[in-house]
């Protein structure tokens, strides 16, 4: 077996035909939907930079709720402080 052979895993007039009929098959797909490869492209970047944002949301959304949740416990705590200091 050559180096090529097991570089490819096949013979490469075997490679060659299932990368024709792959790409053929991928293309028929491709035209069928509309989609051009820089679409795909577009697609896989649009899909990192959504998912950039939404963790960066949740972060917001996160703390906006500690906030929220300490504007009422840290006036209560420092109350009860006060209020067991005196005893």
């Amino acid at each position: 077996m050559s180096a090529l052979t097991r570089f490819l895993g096949d013979t490469p007039l075997r490679v060659l035909l299932k990368l024709l009929v792959v790409s053929f098959l991928v293309g028929l797909v491709m035209h069928a939907f509309g989609w051009s490869p820089m679409d795909v492209f577009y697609g896989i970047r649009q899909f990192f930079v959504d998912l950039w944002n939404l963790g960066f949301h949740a972060i917001d959304r996160f703390l906006g709720y500690i906030l929220l949740g300490a504007a009422i416990v840290v006036p209560v705590f420092i109350l009860l402080r006060i209020a067991n200091y005196r005893k």
